[in-house]
């Protein structure tokens, strides 16, 4: 037996249950949610950045091909319940119903590392229901392309214990992360804010931009991202519009 080797972190309970969802009654356009993809998009400084070559050029060859090298968590993404638990479903397997539906967007304005709370949540409108997906506007995404932009805010393990309460089935975020922020981290953290909700199929979308747009309003979902085979995390096209 080896008692030097690393644990294979499990911890996998399964999709959370949630209610069947009502007939949605659009009131508005999509609007588009993505950071476009590039080599400019965002990207944790923890990770190499995304780089894209051309394998083929017009007007020397017949066609163009791009070829595209980057981390699954670049970008507009979703997390996968295997990001952190290795008997956790991957983004091949997550039900077509679990990226998508009614939800709300809510504005809670942060400033530089601080933390949302409970009490943040609490006051948010329009008021939560069982099986929402929820995108909250901290302002954040509009510090995308400078320095400050790596300095974002981040959720309370309590705050992500009451999105879990109120079974919610998706949050989004307008920065890289919604737990704590990589420089305020000490030894031993533990990622809170991810294992919670992934453990229990609540799925997270990083890097999410255009939806102050929407803040303070219902609104229908699509996190269209791609079915990665073994992927702990996949780029999504992500849309949403008022519903009434």
């Amino acid at each position: 037996m080896c008692e030097q080797c690393p644990v294979v972190p499990t911890g996998w309970i399964g999709w959370l249950e949630l209610p069947e969802p009502a007939p949605l009654v659009p009131a508005g356009p999509w609007i588009d949610l993505t950071h476009q993809v590039g080599p400019d998009m965002p990207c944790a400084s923890i990770f190499p950045k995304p780089s894209f070559n051309k394998l083929r050029s017009l007007p020397d060859d017949p066609y163009n091909v791009t070829e595209i090298h980057m981390v699954a968590h670049a970008g507009t993404h979703v997390d996968a319940p295997l990001h952190y638990f290795a008997d956790g479903p991957d983004m091949a397997s997550i039900p077509l119903d679990r990226m998508c539906g009614a939800g709300v967007v809510w504005h809670v304005p942060k400033d530089d590392d601080e933390i949302i709370t409970v009490a943040d949540l609490e006051a948010a409108r329009p008021l939560l229901q069982a099986g929402d997906i929820v995108a909250v506007d901290t302002g954040w995404a509009r510090h995308f392309g400078t320095a400050r932009y790596e300095s974002h805010p981040s959720f309370s393990p309590e705050a992500a214990a009451w999105l879990l309460a109120k079974k919610i089935k998706l949050l989004a975020c307008d920065f890289a992360t919604p737990d704590l922020v990589y420089h305020l981290r000490e030894p031993g953290f533990d990622w809170p804010v991810h294992k919670q909700l992934l453990a229990n199929g609540i799925l997270i979308c990083e890097h999410l931009t255009g939806h102050a747009a929407l803040a303070g309003h219902r609104v229908e979902f699509q996190f269209a991202a791609l079915p990665l085979v073994g992927g702990d995390g996949a780029q999504a096209r992500v849309v949403a519009r008022r519903i009434s």
